[in-house]
């Protein structure tokens, strides 16, 4: 029985220690991937307002730009604060912690990202097209972001995890 108390809690035969040190890398490369992309949209979209198209803008289209500043400064903070929360927690043996908070800040810059590219693709489409459109192409991406980064991974989830026989797998994957 000690044996099985030292396993993983979803069947891997790792300490508590080594699964949070796997899920701590797990949790870094996908960070890598969502930290770049935001940052390089906030350098851009920071440069926007130092342009003479700006100057030519709206006062509804500057707020609007405005709120996806904000929101892209956000998205960058929460998705930057899991470096600084491993380096201030390093070595305080609470890295099991460390990884739920990390994860948790990283979901967050996750759906403030989403909020940044919506309200970024609204200013951009309101500038380039007619005004009528607008809202629906940016309510039928969002339903694509919606879709691919929460509804199919909920999905999947729900479908492959073994809730009591309901028909998921017998060894779910492990979750971060």
């Amino acid at each position: 029985m000690k044996a099985d108390a030292d396993r993983g809690e979803r069947g891997r035969d790792e300490t508590p220690e080594e699964r949070a040190d796997r899920r701590w890398q797990e949790l870094v490369q996908e960070i890598r991937v969502v930290q770049t992309g935001v940052q390089i949209l906030f350098g851009f979209l920071l440069t926007v307002a130092f342009t003479v198209q700006f100057q030519r803008l709206s006062d509804m289209d500057r707020t609007i730009y405005t709120i996806t500043v904000v929101l892209g400064s956000l998205a960058t903070g929460a998705l930057i604060g899991p470096v600084s929360l491993h380096r201030i927690v390093s070595g305080r043996q609470i890295k099991p912690q460390a990884v739920v908070w990390a994860s948790r800040l990283t979901m967050t810059g996750i759906v403030l990202l989403l909020a940044t590219l919506v309200a970024a693709l609204f200013l951009i489409l309101r500038v380039s097209t007619d005004n009528t459109v607008v809202p629906w192409i940016v309510a039928g991406v969002l339903l694509w972001y919606l879709l691919c980064w929460f509804a199919l991974p909920l999905w999947v989830r729900i479908r492959h995890t073994d809730t009591g026989g309901s028909g998921g797998s017998s060894s779910p994957p492990p979750s971060v």
